[in-house]
């Protein structure tokens, strides 16, 4: 199959590289530093397992969606409606589009730009871009994507080439048990650059976690959401299962980029406050990140 990534960052190149590995067509839109090395000497994917080049083509064009028979849609969650802008004019009438991104609405947001169905995944994956053109697995890559019509066709797709994926009909509660363990993770690996192994152990951070799941179990309810999973216990699990893994937030932080943090304890925070829901410990962790986003102040800025 004719497949189109779009976003290659870590997300993106991982699940490029083990469909390339599989013998699809490979095709992956991304910043041109990716690009140029990944076109030159493949894309490099490290596992535990292995570690191999793959024969991946790179583009820093939206316009490679045109063949395209399935697209995944990887960027930040913030870029959502500037992707979607940029592949409507060139998606193929038959493509599906598949939403893997963090946050809970993406799939709805990016499918009122395009015009057409998307459908949602939950992604469970613990990666990196080691360098330029150089995916790193840190563990797990499973998926669970909505129900369509041809949800089943492309889970046995993913499944084959190593992507073990699910058909929910239920995603909604799926993409909220995620979200409510990003808020629990994401910031607090960012703000001290740890790892989740690492982070667990310093004194009250678990209590911290537990209270952040705790107001995001309050926005849910209030907003009418029924989650599948207890977080405290997923929590647990994640730490263990994904010891050496930093958050996205907190690679993006370390490499100056924006995070997510808009879409993950600030869309607690923001949903928490339009249905009258605190939110404190979510807003510190919101603000705190924002303000590492925007660096220190220059000399000339200070007092």
């Amino acid at each position: 199959m004719k497949i189109l990534v779009m976003g290659a960052g870590a997300v993106g190149c991982y699940y490029g590289a083990m469909l390339a590995r599989a013998g699809h067509s490979v095709t992956l839109v991304g910043r041109q530093r990716h690009v140029e090395v990944i076109n030159r000497d493949g894309l490099m994917l490290e596992t535990a397992a292995f570690s191999e080049r793959l024969p991946v083509h790179a583009t820093v064009s939206p316009a490679a969606a045109a063949d395209a028979e399935l697209v995944l849609v990887c960027v930040k969650s913030g870029d959502t409606e500037r992707a979607g802008q940029e592949l409507a004019p060139h998606l193929a009438q038959g493509a599906i589009v598949l939403s893997l991104q963090n946050g809970v609405d993406n799939a709805d947001r990016l499918a009122q730009v395009l015009g057409r169905p998307v459908i949602p995944a939950v992604v469970y994956v613990a990666v990196e871009m080691a360098g330029p053109g150089h995916v790193r697995h840190h563990g797990r890559g499973d998926l669970l994507i909505g129900d369509s019509a041809r949800s089943q066709e492309i889970a046995a797709l993913l499944t084959a080439a190593s992507i073990p994926t699910t058909v929910s009909a239920d995603v909604l509660a799926a993409l909220w048990d995620k979200l409510i363990i990003n808020c629990a993770f994401n910031a607090l690996s960012a703000i001290p650059q740890l790892p989740y192994g690492e982070l667990v152990k310093r004194e009250q951070v678990l209590e911290v976690m537990h209270d952040v799941a705790a107001e995001c179990l309050a926005v849910a309810a209030a907003a009418g959401i029924r989650v599948n999973s207890d977080p405290r216990l997923a929590i647990g699990k994640i730490a263990e299962s994904m010891a050496t893994q930093y958050s996205s937030t907190a690679q993006d932080l370390a490499a100056g980029r924006p995070s997510e943090i808009e879409h993950l304890n600030g869309y607690i925070v923001k949903t928490g406050a339009r249905l009258q829901v605190p939110t404190p410990v979510n807003r510190v962790l919101y603000a705190l990140v924002r303000l590492m986003e925007r660096g220190p102040l220059s000399s000339d800025r200070r007092p």
